[in-house]
């Protein structure tokens, strides 16, 4: 998948971080090292997540990298993107009928089970995320699956299938990652909350480039 194979930083994020728009900011953050991201609105409804996806995939599409929509493949035909699903999404192939075709699917993975679920599907997913590593916010009530679950993924999923490490990841808790085996990441919070987020970016990618993929 082209922008996917070589990605590192997977930024996901609402349509606002502060007070800028997120389309408005893609420009810096792709410059930063951002190679991939992703629009989570949980409660916006439709017309108003349409709007705000259509300018920020406009934006990815000017900086060349991918833009993946969460959970709602019908918002993501309609932006002609890819979309991220949790284990409770649609199904991978009721919505691989719904995206435009060869765009992006993506998979959120919490246990050895799920990934190997992934491993043995007949059309596989673009990518695997991994976690949460750690617990976070973002996932409230949803257990830490450890960096053990990290190593597991490091020693079964092939090199053609990129997986990311999410869930409670910063400059302090991806060392610890990495050395699980992760050379991807999924980042939220120390994106979106930093009081510079192109410079938080900056800072994330040059500790994923310190380790080759």
């Amino acid at each position: 998948m082209s922008g996917l194979a070589g990605a590192r930083l997977y930024l996901v994020a609402g349509a606002r971080i502060g007070d800028v728009q997120l389309a408005d900011l893609v420009p810096e953050l792709a410059a930063a090292g951002v190679d991939l991201v992703q629009l989570r609105e949980k409660e916006m409804e439709a017309a108003a997540l349409l709007r705000a996806g259509e300018e920020i995939a406009a934006a990815c599409g000017e900086a060349g990298i991918p833009f993946v929509m969460n959970d709602r493949p019908d918002i993501a035909l309609a932006l002609g993107c890819g979309v991220h699903l949790g284990q409770d999404d649609v199904p991978v192939d009721i919505a691989r009928r719904i995206v435009p075709p060869g765009s992006i699917v993506g998979r959120s993975t919490h246990s050895r089970e799920q990934i190997e679920e992934e491993l043995a599907r007949r059309e596989h997913v673009h990518y695997i995320a991994v976690g949460p590593v750690y617990e976070t916010p973002t996932k409230p009530g949803r257990p830490a699956a450890g960096v053990g679950l990290l190593d597991f993924a490091a020693h079964v999923v092939p090199a053609e299938l990129p997986w990311f490490a999410i869930g409670g990841l910063n400059l302090e808790t991806l060392p610890g990652a990495m050395e699980a085996g992760a050379r991807r990441a999924v980042v939220v919070r120390a994106i979106t909350e930093a009081s510079d987020p192109p410079g938080a970016a900056a800072k994330i990618k040059a500790l994923l480039e310190e380790v080759p993929l």
